[in-house]
């Protein structure tokens, strides 16, 4: 994938992050660079950013952290597999 099909599924992904970060009353926020930080209600934080040098998104968690790739249909952890909607709904449980 080049560059501007990478910054076209990134930017949709995070955006779909937000509707539903919102849609669920969660507090967030965009920093310098597009990074998009969440604070949860236990004060515990999230941190979601693109790295377009290896073309993934990239998420920073109390758990872990995690590699999305684009697998052609949509954005997968590398090591686990898991899809990073169904990822980010379990990361920001309340």
């Amino acid at each position: 994938m080049d560059e501007r099909e990478y910054e076209r599924l990134a930017d949709a992904a995070l955006a779909r992050i937000e509707a539903d970060l919102e849609d669920a009353d969660i507090d967030f926020e965009i920093v310098a660079g597009g990074i998009l930080e969440i604070e949860l209600a236990d004060g515990a934080k999230v941190v979601v950013n693109k790295h377009s040098a290896v073309r993934e998104i990239w998420v920073a968690a109390r758990s872990g952290g995690f590699h999305y790739r684009w697998d052609g249909e949509a954005w997968r952890d590398t090591r686990g597999g898991e899809e990073l909607h169904s990822a980010m709904a379990r990361l920001t449980r309340n």
